[in-house]
């Protein structure tokens, strides 16, 4: 037997994952059997209380029982992504807070429409124009206008997927690179200020410069999250993958599971950090919804936090389909 005190974001599934533990309900019934009365636990653990842990022999003999959820064909999908004449509209929100113990919690909002349209196939790879409108910001003031103005010139941007979905590349089409010229005029002309002036003159280093952009534009919330390699090969009821958040582009490794066997039409994966990387000053979670036959995303609901130097970052980001 092992005394282990739980971390938080831990749960007994990341545990049980942790110590090859197959069917996590043996963890909780374990632990209720050796632990006193009111140390007893239920499904949500708490971090700081003690949970006892079996030892390798008890834990191959629970595994023998072969009846672990995750051996279940439903809980191992394999996902189709076929966007072929895709066409959709979505509606993005991002709330953006940050906090510390001896100042008022700041708070700030963004929300944009994005247009996705399947544009064509060659070889295993996927090419989409993106397009994004009514961006509105709440704190952005003339500066967040001129941000606005610049993204929305740019429509539509190109992307480049593989077969799974998976950004690989992000350019300019041929027609906004040809006109880049027009497009930079119109700017200074509705901004004629010294800021803006600056402002342009580094947008344009950025679009003109094509490694740059592709970079700059995988770290587009809606782009980082909707293209991320969701549809992985699914291996005991989970699929994982490294992916990275936060403008500072933090790596990360996300486990994904389904949410419910019982599905038809639509299929919802649940998303955490992966055991190995739980920690005391981040966490995410996720939720996406697509449709199963096609495997093109429907909603995404996600949220992550993280402490640095006594501030904690919130970031939740919504993605609805526009009806």
């Amino acid at each position: 037997m092992i005394v282990h005190f739980i971390l938080p974001g831990e749960t007994l599934q990341s545990i049980s994952d942790e110590i090859k533990l197959e069917n996590p309900k043996y963890l909780k019934e374990y632990h209720n059997e050796h632990c006193g009365r009111n140390e007893r636990i239920g499904n949500e653990l708490s971090p700081g209380k003690k949970l006892l842990i079996p030892d390798i022999v008890k834990i191959k003999e629970y595994n023998s029982r072969n009846d672990a959820p995750f051996k279940k064909r439903e809980l191992n999908p394999a996902l189709n992504f076929n966007p072929e004449g895709l066409q959709q509209k979505y509606q993005v929100r991002i709330i953006e807070t940050n906090a510390t113990e001896n100042s008022p919690i700041k708070n700030s909002t963004t929300s944009f429409e994005v247009a996705l349209q399947w544009i064509r196939k060659e070889d295993d790879q996927h090419i989409f124009h993106l397009s994004k409108d009514n961006i509105r910001s709440e704190n952005g003031g003339k500066m967040g206008d001129l941000a606005a103005e610049c993204i929305k010139a740019l429509n539509p941007v190109e992307i480049r997927t593989n077969a799974k979905g998976k950004v690989l590349k992000i350019s300019l089409t041929k027609e906004i690179t040809e006109r880049f010229q027009q497009i930079k005029e119109r700017l200074s002309d509705l901004f004629p200020d010294q800021y803006a002036a600056l402002y342009i003159e580094e947008f344009e280093y950025a679009v003109q410069n094509e490694k740059l952009f592709d970079e700059r534009m995988k770290e587009d919330a809606f782009i980082r999250m909707y293209f991320t390699p969701i549809r992985n090969t699914f291996k005991n009821g989970v699929s994982i993958f490294d992916h990275f958040i936060t403008y500072e582009s933090i790596p990360v490794t996300i486990a994904q599971r389904v949410e419910d066997i019982h599905y038809t039409e639509e299929i919802t994966l649940l998303q955490n950090l992966h055991y190995a990387q739980v920690q005391n000053d981040l966490d995410y979670t996720g939720k996406f919804t697509l449709y199963t036959k096609t495997g093109i995303v429907k909603n995404i609901e996600i949220n992550y936090n993280i402490s640095q130097y006594s501030v904690k970052y919130t970031t939740n980001l919504s993605v609805y389909e526009m009806l």
